[in-house]
């Protein structure tokens, strides 16, 4: 056991299986008729964000403003994405977001998300809300982590998995099993390493590891378009 808080641990359990957590009731999928570009596809709107003083339901000062799944969707829904992933020419297959949150520290954090399927990768975001910063986050997601600094802010990578699901066997019941290695970049939501994170991951459709340049160029272009991000002095 690392010593560390329980919100800790809570942050790196969400950044493991946000990446597979794609089932559910919330999330509102749009697929393409692959007729047309990237462009031709719309995110799903959500509720207004809300706005409070707590993160991870605990009190604070300041007052967050939550991003919506359907903000995170409209940030990654961009035409050059396919560029920035290096498969030029490709079209989005599919769009995806949900306005997620688990228990927290004595509360409820937000925790939305939204990911682009295109032809060869599909590209996660996510928002946490909880207290903790990222500066010592890089211990509790294992071997293949580094600490590295991003667009001025503290900034994890690490190595993880997808989650797909099986049916068959006794009484038909659907099992998770491993589907795609994923890379992903967990960083601060403000510069001074206050406390929550956003976290960008990518996958390939053939289990062809991504690489962290790919990972790299499409978060130093998306993450600032996030509303709400305050660039580094």
């Amino acid at each position: 056991m690392s010593g560390r808080p329980p919100n800790a641990w809570g942050q790196a359990i969400a950044a493991f299986v946000v990446v597979g957590a794609l089932g559910g009731g919330l999330w509102a999928l749009q697929k393409s008729s692959g007729e047309s570009g990237p462009t031709a596809l719309t995110c799903s709107k959500s509720d207004p964000t809300p706005s409070a003083s707590a993160t991870g339901g605990k009190k604070t000062a300041k007052t967050v403003d939550y991003l919506s799944g359907y903000e995170l969707c409209t940030a990654l829904n961009r035409p050059d994405l396919p560029t920035l992933l290096g498969t030029p020419g490709e079209e989005a297959k599919s769009l995806g977001s949900a306005d997620d949150g688990f228990s927290l520290g004595g509360g409820d954090a937000p925790s939305p998300k939204a990911d682009v399927r295109l032809s060869t990768y599909t590209v996660q975001l996510s928002a946490a809300y909880d207290d903790e910063p990222v500066t010592g986050l890089a211990g509790l997601l294992g071997a293949t982590a580094q600490e590295r600094t991003v667009l001025g802010r503290p900034a994890v990578l690490y190595s993880t998995g997808t989650m797909g699901f099986s049916f068959g066997g006794d009484g038909d019941k659907a099992e998770s099993v491993p589907s795609h290695p994923a890379r992903s970049l967990v960083i601060a939501r403000d510069p001074k390493d206050g406390g929550g994170s956003y976290e960008i991951a990518v996958w390939r459709q053939d289990s062809v590891p991504p690489d962290d340049a790919t990972l790299l160029r499409v978060a130093e272009t998306v993450l600032p378009t996030i509303p709400g991000w305050t660039p580094a002095l």
